[in-house]
């Protein structure tokens, strides 16, 4: 039976502040949250539930400051949104009914080589490239397959989304991460749902760690407003390769 003291409070708290700012830069925050909550007593489903909900605090904030920051203008973006809302609530809905082992085995690598291009890529910059879709085109590949993808599964959305934004969309990577950040609060809001839906959210502890991750959120993207490349770059290649660890060892330790 879980229960929630007061130690365990601060942990998760703290936790949940560097988490947002890794989040806010790179993604992979849930590499702390998740283990971190399972630590505290939570079940699988339960933890992944509370850590979608502590989640849209980090997304969110970071979110609003990229928005004011004139990075993101939403009026421009309004179907890319939708496609993630829905696609995240598409993949919610199967991952309850499909087997998810396949994804299990080929995630590591894949998020291995998102790692390896933004350490190798001479287009990875601050600069805008000539877009490869309309935003159209990109709103029902790119938004509404990564989407799907965090709904179904989750780790290194953040990274896929910054992906999808770099090579798609051409954005340098400051915007990128900023574009893709936005959309990340859209998906974990439409997962959160059916979390709520089904039970499986510590609302009064999801409440604690989610200030915990505006606070860790608001600071990580002001680095990204200020450091752009510099600060990204390292940062995504670093969690890349620390998710791919992590998922290999969960498979097979």
């Amino acid at each position: 039976m879980f229960e929630l003291t007061l130690q365990i409070t601060v942990v998760l708290f703290f936790v949940a502040v560097l988490a947002g700012f890794i989040d806010a830069i790179a993604g992979g925050g849930g590499l702390l949250t998740i283990p971190t909550l399972m630590w505290a007593g939570l079940p699988p489903a339960a933890a992944l539930g509370t850590n979608k909900l502590q989640a849209c605090g980090g997304s969110f904030f970071a979110s609003l400051y990229f928005v004011r920051k004139g990075m993101v203008k939403l009026s421009e973006f309004k179907l890319s949104i939708l496609c993630a809302f829905v696609g995240s609530a598409v993949g919610t809905i199967l991952v309850q009914m499909i087997d998810a082992e396949l994804l299990a085995f080929i995630l590591p690598f894949l998020i291995l080589a998102i790692g390896c291009y933004f350490l190798f890529s001479k287009q990875i910059a601050d600069d805008d490239k000539q877009q490869m879709v309309t935003p159209t085109v990109f709103a029902f590949t790119g938004a509404l397959g990564v989407g799907f993808y965090d709904g179904f599964f989750g780790p290194g959305t953040g990274s896929f989304f910054a992906l999808a934004f770099v090579t798609l969309a051409g954005f340098g990577l400051a915007k990128a991460t900023a574009h893709a950040k936005v959309l990340n609060f859209v998906t974990n809001i439409a997962s959160l749902i059916f979390f709520l839906i089904g039970g499986q959210v510590a609302v009064a502890l999801g409440l604690v760690m989610l200030v915990g991750q505006a606070i860790g959120a608001t600071l990580g993207s002001r680095l990204v407003v200020t450091k752009g490349t510099k600060i990204i770059k390292p940062l995504v290649v670093t969690m890349s390769l620390a998710m791919s660890i992590k998922l290999l060892w969960s498979q097979y330790a």
